[in-house]
């Protein structure tokens, strides 16, 4: 039996049930809650491995349960489910910290992979990284265990995907890494299907950590493929 735990926050009743009783036969520890304010106190208080967080809730909804996590410094992965699939909505939900969004509806095989591939990437961001807990770029020093960056006195915080992504660009100094290759490595399985959300965060991170953001000194753009980090 596995020892990973996952809490199915949804209000269809039959669905909450579907999903728990096909979680539990891969071998997870699975519970369910249907309302929002519920989620957020069991999500604070005892947090699992994974929360499948849907998005309309009674109560607190699932976008606003997933931004007061993040805000609480909680890193625990959040796949969102939701019949509410448009562009924007998928956008605003990773970009508030949600790790992977599942349209509804959806096949229970898609789910179980998706899920096997959040708790895997979860297990790899908790690992040690080969090049170490910290990454210098310049006068900033960037630390991976606490999702932090340092310029002279003054530190950033960071979000746990920015760690990640400088993380995994990090591993592979000079390479030039592919879109896909990010959002394989720190979203996972078809997590989205433009590059608009990478786009945004190295956006932000240029402007964190690069003295002139406009001409970037380590985050590299190579156009129509990827990014390239030159420590």
């Amino acid at each position: 039996m596995s020892s990973e735990r996952i809490l199915v926050v949804e209000d269809e009743a039959h669905l909450a049930e579907v999903i728990v009783d096909n979680l539990q036969l891969e071998g997870w520890q699975v519970d369910s809650v249907s309302q929002g304010e519920q989620a957020l106190e069991r999500l604070l208080g005892d947090p699992p491995d994974l929360v499948l967080l849907d998005v309309m809730l009674p109560g607190i909804d699932g976008f606003e349960i997933c931004e007061r996590l993040r805000a609480s410094g909680s890193r625990l992965p959040v796949l969102f489910l939701t019949a509410r699939s448009s562009l924007d909505d998928r956008v605003r939900g990773l970009e508030l910290g949600g790790d992977d969004y599942l349209g509804k509806p959806f096949e229970l095989s898609e789910l179980i992979q998706r899920v096997r591939a959040i708790l895997r990437r979860a297990e790899w961001s908790r690992s040690p990284s080969p090049v170490g807990d910290t990454l210098t770029l310049g006068k900033a020093v960037v630390d991976f265990k606490s999702f932090s960056a340092r310029t002279g006195e003054r530190v950033i915080e960071l979000s746990p995907k920015e760690t990640l992504i400088l993380r995994c660009l990090a591993e592979r100094p000079g390479e030039v890494v592919s879109r896909r290759d990010i959002l394989d490595t720190v979203w996972g399985y078809d997590a989205f299907p433009t590059a608009r959300t990478i786009d945004n965060f190295i956006v932000r991170l240029r402007r964190l950590l690069e003295p002139d953001a406009r001409a970037p000194r380590y985050i590299h753009t190579v156009r129509g493929t990827g990014y390239r980090l030159t420590p």
